[in-house]
């Protein structure tokens, strides 16, 4: 859903380094896929299941995942 939100919050070495994938589109909505390797996968995706925009991060430098689901609100009355 638009406004759907993943924060990924990643062990930088001195520091942490936060990033963001947001579904940008009416219909879009984010996934989070644990992959072999120690890969973690955000992916930005279309109702039909196409990937628009992924960000891909080693498992063993993730610190958080956070979560924000969109508020539920139709798009028209923003």
């Amino acid at each position: 859903m638009k406004g759907d939100r993943v924060e990924i919050v990643i062990d930088a070495g001195d520091s942490s380094r936060t990033y963001d994938v947001v579904a940008t589109k009416a219909g879009r909505r984010v996934e989070i896929a644990n992959r072999r390797g120690g890969v973690v996968e955000v992916s930005e995706v279309t109702r039909s299941g196409t990937a628009v925009r992924t960000a891909r991060f080693m498992s063993s430098r993730v610190l958080a995942l956070v979560e924000h689901p969109a508020d539920g609100q139709p798009d028209d009355e923003e």
